[in-house]
């Protein structure tokens, strides 16, 4: 059921009074407040000022990242290219201890598997996907909305490899929008620093503030073996900044849960979280024992340990902030405010309650989560064996359907990105590959119990100790010619593998595929029909005045530069060099790097390393530029404080914080540290 979308003005000015607060918000470019942020921020910029940012950010990998120069050089966080770094180091010579740092174009190396993107055009296709959907429910109904993206994308890439399409779902349903990438797939690094620059402090200092990391890099972007022409991008400011400045904040944000209704939430705080919790916990335990048993098993763990950290502590912000009675409290007024609109009026009541709708589907939700994360959203581990093993047996078995009943991971689409991410050159660790797998197998057997069919079928009569070990030490995808006979052979090729990996997938993976059917019919499905009746709802009742939950996609922020007053959390908007030598012990994580601490005396104490600053942003949004109101870089977005995760359900302004490295900072890194003279110069600084 869609309706009107059309809103007196009366009601669209009380809704942009009271719905949103002042600097909240993750917008989208085609529907940004440009007038409210003028008049909150005293700035003056205009639908010009929106394109320059919107051709100047990058989206790389799970980051996002920002043009700053005209020969493709692109700024993102150290810890965005960690995953290059780790396949491009070996245990003899380990770039997250020296630091990488080329001084010729010459040495700058490409990043295995990594690809980068940028957003060239927007374009709204709702009806034609909601007009796909009509009348059907359940697994059809999926299916169906599935099967016209891959058809609306195919169309607007017409096969174009340089292009990248997707449809875009906001406001849960409410509005779809394609969405057209230039894309770019020779990613080279051209600097990291030591990893104890950017993560001084480590997971101790992890989502805080004051922090004082150099968590900046730089990749640049390649075409037929030469840099990218790239005449739009930010210029370079490494200026002192001013507290109080106004700035915005373009990334690509995860995912938030703003736009969930109460019984929702309940589900991700009394089921989702706790088990995501306990998982992460657990392997990083398993990872830690690992890697604290040999030095070369150190280097191997060493970028996945730091990701589970991260996921944990961000966890446990986010389930903090489901128990605190003032936020949440704060949230249910708001539906209740929503409610009573939706109630007063009868041409939007009359499409009957999705609030209603959402509540059924949870006891569902409840039940189903634990086996649809395991066996399908999970599954392996973190092992890229395994993954490897499962998007190939998928893949050939879904190419050999039409397009448009396919999977929609595996839609035509978006198959030159599977293929080049599966297809990349990247060391495989098998000792790594058999923890992972071996947690994940034993996890399984663990929260779904011994005697579900499922388990059986999965472990048959082995341990996961003994399944893990003959299917890592038998299999050969470690070898990418071996993934290449495999992908281009299809079907047959699959068939006939004798890899022990592709074998065991080819026997369990229709459980997983079942077990993904009954969540798409039972529990996707009927979300996403009354989520869309919702939106359509808040639509009526507020019209557009209100931003879409986070995608993963482009969006642009805005705030001010500011400390935070907040009861234990007292702290001004800047830290500096000289903060950093203070807070130095000699120990880790509180150790400073090798060559940075020899250039002590070469840096001002007094240059701002970090920064905070009050804009409305989420996980994914490391790496993002930090811009002032005249289109420069001022920074890059690398954290945020462990209370605004609460962020994930709503904005608090008051202990809403992102912690920003400075173009200053990164300026002094670059110039006085690492004597990358020929970066300092590209990027326009004469000082």
């Amino acid at each position: 059921m869609r309706f009107a979308l059309a809103a007196s003005a009366a009601v669209l000015a009380l809704a942009a009074a009271s719905s949103v607060s002042a600097e909240e918000g993750m917008w989208t470019f085609d529907n940004f407040p440009i007038a409210r942020a003028n008049q909150t921020l005293g700035t003056s910029i205009d639908q010009a000022w929106l394109d320059k940012v919107r051709l100047s950010s990058v989206k790389f990998g799970g980051c996002s990242a920002g043009l700053v120069s005209g020969e493709g050089l692109v700024m993102t966080n150290n810890h965005c290219v960690a995953t290059c770094v780790a396949n491009l180091s070996t245990p003899q010579v380990n770039y997250a201890e020296t630091g990488f740092t080329p001084k010729t174009r010459e040495e700058e190396r490409r990043c295995p598997g990594a690809s980068a993107e940028i957003l060239t055009d927007i374009s709204d296709v709702t009806e034609r996907m909601q007009e796909a959907g009509e009348g059907l429910s359940g697994q059809a109904f999926t299916q169906a909305r599935d099967a016209e993206a891959g058809r609306i994308e195919s169309e607007g890439c017409a096969g174009d490899p340089k292009v990248r399409c997707q449809v875009v779902s906001l406001y849960r349903g409410g509005q779809f929008k394609l969405y057209k990438f230039r894309r770019y797939t020779d990613v080279r690094l051209a600097f990291a620093p030591e990893d104890r620059a950017a993560t001084f402090g480590g997971d101790l200092d992890n989502f805080s503030f004051p922090r004082f990391a150099i968590d900046a890099a730089f990749i640049r972007l390649y075409e037929d073996g030469k840099p990218v022409d790239t005449p739009v991008h930010f210029t370079w400011n490494a200026g002192r900044p001013t507290e109080g400045e106004p700035v915005f904040v373009s990334g690509n944000p995860g995912a938030t849960q703003r736009l969930l209704t109460q019984a929702q939430l309940s589900t991700v705080r009394d089921v989702v979280l706790p088990m995501d919790q306990l998982i992460a916990s657990e392997l990083r335990g398993r990872l830690i024992r690992f890697s604290e048993e040999s030095d070369e098993n150190a280097f191997i763990a060493m970028d996945p340990i730091v990701g589970l950290e991260n996921t944990y502590k961000r966890g446990r912000g986010r389930q903090a902030a489901l128990i605190d009675a003032a936020f949440t409290g704060r949230l249910a007024e708001a539906e209740a405010d929503f409610r009573r609109r939706f109630a007063a009026d009868p041409a939007v009541a009359a499409g009957g309650d999705p609030w209603a709708a959402l509540e059924a589907v949870q006891p569902i939700q409840r039940e189903l989560y634990p086996a649809y994360a395991l066996l399908e959203g999970r599954a392996g581990g973190g092992s890229s064996l395994y993954g490897a093993a499962v998007s190939l047996v998928r893949a050939a078995q879904e190419r050999a359907k039409p397009n448009a009943e396919r999977l929609p991971e595996f839609a035509d689409s978006r198959l030159p990105a599977l293929e080049q991410r599966l297809l990349a050159e990247r060391p495989v660790y098998p000792a790594l590959e058999q923890v992972q797998l071996e947690w994940w197998l034993s996890k399984t057997r663990e929260w779904l119990t011994v005697d579900d069919p499922r388990v059986r079928g999965l472990l048959g009569q082995e341990s996961p100790e003994a399944l893990s070990a003959r299917l890592v030490e038998g299999s050969t995808l470690g070898d990418p010619a071996v993934r290449r006979a495999l992908w281009e052979g299809g079907l047959p090729a699959i068939q006939a593998s004798t890899d022990p990996l592709i074998q065991h997938v080819l026997r369990t993976d229709p459980a997983a595929r079942s077990v993904r059917a009954e969540w798409e019919e039972k529990v996707q499905a009927p979300t996403d029909r009354a989520s869309e009746q919702l939106a359509a709802a808040r639509f009526a009742v507020y019209g557009d005045s209100v931003y879409p939950d986070a995608t993963g996609t482009l969006r642009l922020t805005y705030g001010r530069i500011e400390g935070s007053d907040v009861p234990g959390q007292r702290w001004g908007a800047f830290t500096t060099f000289n903060g950093l030598w203070d807070r130095a012990t000699g120990s880790a994580p509180f150790d400073v790097a090798p060559r940075l601490l020899a250039a002590r005396e070469r840096i001002d104490g007094d240059t701002v390393l970090n920064m905070a600053l009050s804009t409305d942003t989420i996980g994914g949004s490391s790496g993002s530029p930090a811009i002032n109101a005249r289109g420069e870089i001022v920074g890059a977005n690398f954290d945020s404080t462990v209370l605004t995760q609460r962020n994930a359900y709503g904005y608090d302004r008051a202990v809403n914080r992102s912690v920003i490295v400075t173009t200053g900072a990164v300026t002094t890194a670059l110039r006085d540290v690492y004597g990358m003279d020929g970066l300092v110069r590209e990027l326009g600084v004469t000082r």
